[in-house]
């Protein structure tokens, strides 16, 4: 063998090796700072995690170069078990989307971590909040890293469940216990759905292996199976809504979006996490991922464009009434997440991936830098309270300033390339819904625009509305140095739509049908990125994204009167939105109260009456009774047993003499 095949090999092996550090170093990390956080203290809890973060990071960065030089890799790492034709293994994919998804998941992972110093720094859970952190990290990379659907589904709960744990990390807080236990419930509804994806796509294609069901995939494009009795349905559309049903539930798409706001109950930097480029854009990678399979199918393509649509803009309409600074941004991801979606639905999953990337940034630096107003203000998150805050926190207002631009979608800033590469991809795409989907995305660019300036400008700007005798300061530099971090991709990170959306970077990563080439199209149109540029500032999103900023200028900073008048003459409709459109006292009345009043009825109709009224206690009456009748013959009296023994004597002869048959 020669020196060159030698060094190949090598090579391989070095590789093959950091797939496994990527996942496991933090998964490391966690064991320590869990398990043997009170041996290793406060101090030895925080720099092993974040080492081990860090190691990934730059393992992420090595492998990312390398996949871009043209070397993937798709393989077992071992076999979990094998039952019958079928083999449940553990493997890595690792492709130009797993190398971006790893990438970014690991530097905001590092980021809040390094940030969870200042903003855990009292907190008696420190040493397990950091544990639970680099747990959810190793959880996100399993899934995002995964070549079958055994492991994405291991990923995918072990996500769920850390998530449970993180959101309900202060559990003496009953609001805190009800939201991690709400997260945990709607999202099991989400999983029941994608469980039924999986298990049909083990039934029809008789492997779990990516590679396998995708190279069948357009072979089974005409297959159909009954539902119901009679109804024939397309295979590859039931397969795509029920995995798709798992990413509502995960990504927090409407119906399945009322955990995500109430998950601000655990700490800020879980919030970021959770929000920005784990848990929730779990469903996005997913249904990119799935991209051959989703592609055969015109209808499960119209159901994710239309609800990705409805939870772009009305998620954000719910931002322009609430008044707690986390819950603002809260719904700002749902609403982002939206517009995810609807890149999946359009068969734009470059641009989707890519404002997946983009927000990652953007939103982290907004959630982490809520938390350090949050901070500086005692733990205060009403907006009503703050004011001025510019002054007084002049690093958190900048970097906090350059998220709401890149959000907002304003030129140069990240949000602009990506957002509006979605807008016109919707715009030109002719799947069923698609219409009604371009409408909502261009409306939600104004309404993008006025709740995160919104909350710039009552938050920073103004007069204070806090005790002056208490003025807050700025964060520790463990708190400003991500935050400074994070803005700097929240500029640039856009430069590269020509590479990564109009461009070829994905490769055979994602699939996209010769009827559904809305970005190739797009393609076309490209002539770099300044041109971009410069015609984004003559569209249509860019003038509705400057509207929304002057509209929150005017009604925050200079007719500050003006937002309680608009609430009231809008009355009703303004109490709706304010109320999340009812969705959390329709499902507290119908799942919870039926759930409570199905098991109320268990247990006074089945256990009380049925099972303790009739089988113990009706048992035990009946034999009282019946020894109650045998005791009335048992009296001790001579008389009384002479007249029995005549009268069975009597019966006896009677029977023998009237009624006995005769031979």
């Amino acid at each position: 063998m020669g020196s060159g095949a030698l060094a190949w090999i090598d090579k391989m092996i070095a590789m093959k090796t950091l797939y496994l550090l990527v996942p496991l170093l933090p998964l490391a990390g966690a064991i320590v700072a869990g398990l043997f956080g009170r041996v290793v203290g406060r101090a030895g809890a925080h720099w092993v995690t974040i080492l081990a973060v860090l190691a990934s990071f730059l393992a992420s960065c090595v492998i990312l170069a390398d996949v871009l030089n043209g070397n993937t890799f798709n393989g077992a790492v071992y076999t979990w078990l094998q039952s019958g034709g079928a083999k449940l293994e553990i493997g890595f994919l690792v492709d130009r989307l797993t190398g971006l998804m790893m990438v970014v998941v690991t530097f905001v992972s590092l980021m809040v971590h390094v940030y969870t110093i200042g903003y855990m720094a009292e907190d008696p859970g420190y040493q397990r909040f950091f544990g639970y952190i680099s747990l959810f990290t190793f959880s996100m990379l399993m899934l995002v890293m995964s070549n079958n659907f055994l492991q994405l589904f291991f990923g995918w709960e072990a996500v769920g469940v850390v998530s449970y744990f993180l959101i309900g990390f202060w559990y003496t807080r009953p609001s805190a216990i009800f939201a991690n236990l709400k997260a945990f419930l709607v999202n099991r509804v989400g999983d029941f759905g994608f469980v039924l994806g999986i298990a049909l796509v083990l039934a029809h294609f008789g492997s779990l292996d990516y590679a396998t069901v995708f190279s069948q995939a357009g072979g089974a494009a005409g297959k159909t199976i009954e539902v119901m009795p009679g109804t024939p349905w397309l295979l590859l559309s039931v397969i795509c809504i029920c995995l798709f049903v798992g990413a509502m539930g995960k990504s927090a798409q409407f119906p399945l979006h009322v955990w995500l706001p109430d998950s601000m109950e655990g700490p800020t930097p879980i919030s970021a996490l959770i929000h920005a480029a784990t848990m929730v854009t779990a469903g996005i990678f997913m249904v990119a991922r799935m991209s051959p399979l989703f592609e055969h199918s015109e209808t499960a393509l119209s159901v994710v464009l239309v609800i990705g649509a409805i939870t772009a803009l009305f998620m954000g309409l719910i931002a322009l009434t609430q008044y707690d600074i986390k819950r603002v941004v809260a719904y700002s991801t749902l609403s982002q997440l939206g517009y995810m979606t609807v890149a999946l639905g359009a068969s734009a999953y470059a641009a989707g991936i890519f404002h997946l990337m983009t927000h990652a940034f953007f939103k982290a630096v907004l959630f982490l830098a809520a938390g350090s107003v949050i901070i500086a203000m005692h733990h205060e998150q009403d907006m009503r309270r703050m004011g001025g805050l510019k002054k007084y926190m002049p690093w958190t207002y900048w970097t906090l300033l350059i998220g709401a631009i890149a959000s907002a979608g304003i030129p140069p800033l990240a949000g602009f390339y990506s957002k509006d590469a979605i807008i016109e991809a919707v715009h030109l795409s002719r799947t069923p819904g698609a219409t009604f989907a371009y409408l909502c995305v261009l409306s939600c660019v104004f309404v993008t625009a006025a709740y995160t300036f919104r909350l710039v400008f009552m938050a920073f700007h103004g007069e204070p509305r806090f005790d002056l005798a208490h003025p807050p300061h700025e964060s520790p530099k463990v708190v400003t140095v991500p935050l400074v971090l994070l803005a700097i991709p929240s500029i640039g990170s856009g430069w590269w739509v020509g590479k990564v959306v109009f461009g070829d970077y994905f490769g055979n990563s994602i699939f996209v049908s010769p009827a559904h080439a809305n970005v190739a199209a797009m393609r076309e149109e490209f002539h770099g990125l300044w041109g971009y540029t410069l015609h984004g500032l003559q569209s249509v999103p860019f003038w509705l994204a400057l509207a929304g900023i002057a509209t929150a200028w005017y009604l925050y900073r200079v007719r500050t009167d003006l937002p309680k008048r608009i609430a009231v003459a809008f009355g009703p409709l303004y109490a709706l939105v304010e109320r999340k459109y009812g969705f959390d006292e329709l499902y507290q009345w119908l799942f919870a109260g039926g759930a409570r009043a199905v098991g109320e009825g268990f247990w006074k109709g089945g256990d009380q009456r049925t099972i303790d009224g009739v089988f113990i206690n009706g048992t035990a009456r009946l034999v009282g009774w019946f020894s109650s009748v045998v005791s009335l013959f048992q009296s001790g009296l001579i008389y009384k047993y002479a007249v029995l023994m005549l009268s069975g004597i009597l019966l006896g002869l009677t029977w023998f003499i009237f009624l006995a048959p005769r031979g």
